[in-house]
């Protein structure tokens, strides 16, 4: 009989520690398989993802892939947390956002799992006036308000700083934000606001709530428009330390001016790239604390991406939601807004905002996700990317201080070309479906009946544009709709398949996905001339296409086939118009194609 040794971790310990280098063999292996002749570095770059901002994805990180020091949570540079005990205690703070006066939404949020409200005042939201009946009921020494009001700031931040004197509410026991943020309204609606009167009411706040917070430092509105995460994070840590500059000759104190500001950032769908974002930036702004002379951590509101929300299929967003509020909270996220799947489509139904604030109690109750302090820390994949991120954000944000600062590259343009320019790259990887939307380019389903909202309130606008991953297919879908209310019919393609089930079938599913996410349906039974559509697709393996693409595109074309496809890469076959291939710019094929068939 054999006897393990005691340390519990040594069934291995008889055979050799595997490799880099072997590894590196493998995969030219399997590469080598699949057509491609690779070896070395070249080889695990082949596997390599290209983001945004220059950074790589590798397909393995060892310990070789060093980063700096995170340090330890609740300590500088606060990578891995702004507390020592990070979100064990209560988990992080549920944050509801309300834009319009519900029927009893207010405390329908807070008695089910919301712990503070966010409420957007003034434009695009609930009158200031009404401030006091939206909290009616609300024990305000319980829960954070935040405010977002815009121009109406001063007005807003009045009535609530009354309120809580009305309801008897201490000053100490006040908590939340007013929600200044001059540069972030500019930045919505192109009109810069004096930041005088937002100065004056930070200095009455820091001498008589010590629990309150004056500023927001929103880069919602650079995300929204289009920004790359470290163009979000760069442009954030320009307002901020604008709202320094700006706060300090008011007469603040640099670590009074740094305590009146709360930063608020997107979470995507894309896990590791929201963790590493939050933890880069409370880096980056530990770094700008501690050369101003007020080391400290930087306080986190985080909210689900309104860009990542679709139109169609909305039911999706809920699973993308979840997986960007799991992000945010590993991220070591302070305050964490789960927008109501519906948030596209108008105002959220009771349901829409009952599974949003559930998203995170899901979280923190069944899963316990906060039971763990930096649940991501010593990750190799997630230090690295949090390093190389925190490095591109620094470099972006130095550029705009070179360009005279955050409020000069908004009001020269500057800045609206750089997001434009990270936009219009990442359109092309949405044409390509290099970057899928589950639901409107992948998978769509025509038969879906639509979710239908009493519309919301319009958002503040003038400013930086308001992007969406859907945007170029619900444009696509929208002419779609406008055909089939005007004819009772969604224009039509057939699939010409060829030969038997397992040789077309792979690319008769492939064409059926592309045409769908343009609100073409895909028509395969029966003859062309009976399918009721005016193009045709075929559909089979390379070999069957060497042997009868050319006689059946012939056949179509007799049958009444005005345009002749054919799924797969292009060739030249006789008859045959275009190709439809996996990277193919299925934005431009399906709006040619609906050009051709007549459908504006």
């Amino acid at each position: 009989m054999t006897v393990l040794p005691d340390d519990g971790l040594s069934l291995a310990a008889e055979f050799p520690d595997a490799t880099h280098e072997q590894w590196q063999r493998l995969v030219e292996g399997v590469l080598r398989k699949s057509g491609k002749e690779v070896s070395g570095g070249a080889a695990e770059d082949a596997l390599s993802t290209t983001l945004e901002d220059g950074l790589r994805t590798r397909p393995l990180y060892t310990a070789r892939d060093a980063a700096p020091d995170p340090g330890l949570p609740g300590f500088a540079p606060f990578t891995r947390g702004g507390r020592p005990e990070g979100n064990t205690a209560r988990g992080w703070d549920v944050r509801q956002r309300h834009a319009t006066l519900g029927d009893g939404t207010v405390l329908a949020d807070l008695e089910n799992g919301a712990t503070s409200l966010w409420l957007v005042l003034g434009e695009g939201g609930i009158p200031v006036a009404d401030l006091g009946r939206a909290l009616d009921g609300v024990y305000l020494d319980l829960a954070p308000v935040v405010l977002d009001a815009g121009a109406d700031t001063e007005a807003a931040a009045s009535a609530l700083l009354r309120l809580y004197e009305e309801r008897g509410v201490a000053p100490e026991a006040v908590r939340g934000s007013l929600g200044a943020d001059p540069l972030g309204h500019e930045a919505r609606t192109g009109t810069a606001l004096d930041f005088a009167p937002v100065a004056a009411l930070a200095k009455r706040v820091a001498e008589a709530y010590p629990g309150l917070r004056t500023l927001t430092v929103d880069a919602l509105p650079y995300h929204e428009a289009g920004a790359s995460a470290a163009q979000e994070l760069g442009a954030s840590l320009a307002t901020a330390v604008t709202c320094l500059r700006e706060l300090t000759e008011a007469g603040l104190s640099v670590e009074q001016a740094a305590a009146q500001m709360e930063f608020r950032y997107a979470a995507t769908a894309d896990q590791f790239l929201t963790v590493a974002k939050l933890r880069a930036a409370r880096r980056l702004w530990a770094r700008v604390a501690e050369v101003c002379g007020a080391p400290g951590a930087q306080t986190q509101h985080v909210v689900t991406s309104p860009v990542m929300m679709s139109r169609r299929d909305p039911w999706v967003n809920m699973l993308r939601t979840t997986v960007a509020a799991l992000a945010a909270g590993v991220g070591g996220a302070d305050s964490v807004t789960v927008l109501p799947f519906d948030h596209a489509l108008g105002l959220p139904d009771a349901f829409a905002r009952r599974i949003a604030r559930n998203t995170s109690t899901i979280l923190l109750e069944e899963s316990h996700l906060a039971r763990v302090i930096d649940p991501a820390g010593g990750s190799w994949y997630v230090e690295r990317l949090t390093d190389e991120l925190a490095e591109a954000a620094w470099e972006f944000f130095r550029s705009i201080e070179q360009d005279g600062g955050q409020a000069a590259v908004l009001r020269s343009g500057r800045l609206r070309e750089d997001l434009a320019k990270t936009w219009r790259e990442r359109s092309a990887k949405l044409a390509k479906r290099r970057e899928p939307i589950t639901g409107v380019s992948e998978f769509p389903f025509l038969a879906e009946k639509p979710v239908v909202r009493e519309p919301a309130p319009e958002p503040r606008s003038g400013g930086l544009p308001r992007v969406r991953r859907d945007e170029a297919y619900e444009a696509l879908r929208a002419r779609s709709d406008a055909h089939l209310a005007a004819t009772g019919t969604r224009p039509r393609v057939y699939l010409a398949t060829l030969g038997p089930a397992a040789e077309h079938t792979a690319r008769a599913s492939f064409a059926a996905n592309l045409f769908q996410a343009g609100g073409i349906e895909p028509v395969s039974a029966g003859k062309f001339e009976d399918s009721g559509a005016t193009e045709a697709v075929l559909c089979s393996s390379d070999s069957r296409y060497a042997e009868e693409a050319e006689r059946t595109a012939e056949a179509l074309r007799a049958a009444g086939a005005r345009h002749v496809a054919l799924a797969g890469r292009p060739a030249e076959y006789a008859g045959v118009d275009s190709y439809v291939f996996a990277g193919c710019d299925a934005v431009a094929v399906l709006s040619a194609t609906l050009d051709r068939m007549g459908v504006s």
